[in-house]
């Protein structure tokens, strides 16, 4: 990764989490300037917006560009300020490329309360995005969302990621001592948003997205989440560390996902070469896939705080998977995968499955290239035997 520590006048004294946290308001108005004239950015929005003029007129496509950031980001001083502007954009991408986006259970949640929301992974920016969406529309607050640093590469990306109230999550620290440091700081500024800030935190159950549709927490990063604690009291109680957090299972549901065929492709490339190459831009490419593609219906369900009569963090990840797999929404798709498998045919709620369904998922189908069929419908079907128990884990 590219080391790359954009704030301005950092102080690391009173500032512990200065090269981790989002920006803060007093360092907006700098960070879009800078953005404005990033080189990197600019090529990128040419290439995508204005592919022709950036292969014959470079200099005059970045221009243009940079023109636009400036005239879209035009009076913007604040976090909320340029999340307002974002609202927009995902109210269009929602309208254009879903059928219908359904929320339940966060009018069960104390709207004063700040929790730390631990969900499925399955779109590396859509899925803490339509929380945030859910969360605006029910007049609360964002989240500040947990980012791996895998996925900031460069500079402007970085840039707009903690714009968008991300924080840095370290996977590239090199030696055992600079990764104890590196999730030493994330739990105590994790443990800090929620206890202190009081401001709701949204991160992925486990690293990385679930490609073969099987969601399952990671134990290791519950005990991430209590090292603050733990190193401020020796003689913690596991559950009252977790109870503090407010930590609230997310199961996100796609009827499609976006990226379904480049998972099919890492999966194949694994089970049969032993390995996959990402390519450079691979993770940006996704996150503009998972963002323009067709989705059908989606789904999100808030669970219900995790308690602190939790003893392990193995219990808590049970806990969490509980939630998750029983507040996951099965649409035709799941249903239809499973069938086309040749599997489980008595999990098949065939009564909810429209021709309309069929005909939809037949095409899509009928669009993946023959090797990677079995791990694209694995994908769908996975979700259904999860929840049914049926899976060999």
């Amino acid at each position: 990764m590219t080391h790359h520590n954009n704030l301005l006048n950092a102080d690391t004294a009173n500032d512990p989490w200065a090269d981790i946290r989002p920006y803060m308001d007093h360092e907006v108005a700098n960070v879009l300037e800078r953005l404005s004239h990033d080189s990197e950015l600019l090529n990128a929005l040419t290439r995508f917006r204005l592919p022709r003029m950036a292969k014959w007129a470079p200099p005059v496509a970045r221009a243009l560009a940079g023109h636009a950031i400036r005239r879209e980001v035009k009076g913007v001083t604040s976090v909320h300020g340029f999340q307002m502007r974002i609202a927009s954009y995902m109210e269009r991408m929602i309208r254009t490329t879903t059928d219908a986006f359904e929320v339940s259970g966060l009018d069960k949640l104390d709207n004063d309360s700040a929790y730390l929301f631990i969900g499925n992974h399955r779109d590396i920016s859509l899925d803490p995005a339509f929380v945030n969406y859910a969360l605006y529309l029910a007049g609360r607050d964002t989240v500040r969302i947990a980012i791996g640093d895998n996925l900031l590469k460069k500079p402007y990306v970085t840039d707009l990621m903690r714009l968008n109230k991300s924080f840095i999550v370290p996977r590239s620290a090199r030696g055992k001592r600079a990764m104890l440091a590196a999730y030493q700081q994330l739990s105590a500024y994790i443990r800090h948003s929620i206890t202190v800030d009081q401001h709701s935190i949204w991160m992925a159950q486990r690293e990385g997205r679930a490609k073969n549709g099987i969601d399952r927490t990671e134990p290791a990063i519950i005990k991430m989440l209590t090292m603050a604690r733990r190193n401020a009291e020796r003689d913690m109680v596991f559950g009252e560390a977790i109870a503090e957090l407010k930590l609230v299972p997310v199961s996100i549901s796609y009827e499609y996902d976006p990226c379904d065929l480049q998972k099919a492709q890492e999966l194949h490339d694994i089970a049969t070469e032993g390995s996959y190459t990402k390519s450079e831009f691979e993770d940006i490419r996704s996150i503009v896939s998972g963002i323009t593609g067709p989705k059908g219906r989606v789904q999100l369900r808030f669970g219900s705080p995790v308690g602190a009569d939790m003893a392990t963090p193995d219990e808590v990840a049970a806990e969490i998977d509980r939630q998750v797999i029983g507040g996951y929404r099965l649409y035709p798709s799941h249903y239809l995968a499973l069938e086309a498998l040749g599997e489980s045919p008595e999990l098949i709620a065939r009564k909810t499955i429209t021709r309309q369904d069929r005909d939809r998922f037949n095409a899509r189908l009928a669009s993946i290239p023959e090797a990677l069929r079995p791990y694209w419908l694995a994908q769908y079907a996975n979700p259904v035997k999860h929840k049914a128990g049926r899976l060999s884990l």
